[in-house]
């Protein structure tokens, strides 16, 4: 069980955040981004449970780490993980990388907000409102009402 102390935290440090954030987007970037849609790159390092098991440390601590090794995590997590933005990977559902959404999704998670009243999120119920506007002109209705479900 974990001890009661808080891990160490970035919070209060803007230059420490910044510093940190700037080196996984860029962890991102290279390994998930460009050597993940790059078709001279594997779509999948496989391994089975057990080797992966043995690659990974996922043990959960109750002490930090360094920056430098979460900076390993990252790149080990993406190296492992299949990229599903690859030129050779194919699903039924989805393939490849849209690099608008990919900003989209990082605006929405680094605002962290809920979407559940306008004081809230303002501008996001707006969009939604605006969205379902235009599903309802797709199909013919010029009112009605509707909610996504973000998040789930």
């Amino acid at each position: 069980m974990a001890d009661s102390e808080a891990l160490p935290s970035l919070a209060g440090d803007p230059v420490a955040v910044e510093a940190l954030l700037r080196a996984v987007f860029g962890v991102v970037v290279d390994e998930a981004i460009q050597k993940g849609t790059s078709v001279s790159q594997k779509v999948c390092e496989w391994k089975e449970p057990e080797e992966l098991k043995q690659l990974l440390d996922l043990e959960l601590r109750s002490q930090g780490e360094s920056q430098k090794q979460i900076l390993e995590r990252c790149r080990a997590v993406i190296r492992y993980s299949v990229k599903t933005g690859h030129p050779r990977f194919f699903n039924q559902l989805f393939s490849g990388l849209d690099p608008h959404a990919l900003a989209g999704r990082i605006i929405t998670e680094s605002l962290n907000t809920s979407q559940y009243t306008y004081e809230i999120a303002p501008v996001f119920v707006l969009m939604e409102e605006e969205v379902l506007r235009k599903l309802r002109a797709l199909v013919g209705w010029s009112s009605g009402d509707g909610i996504f479900c973000p998040g789930l």
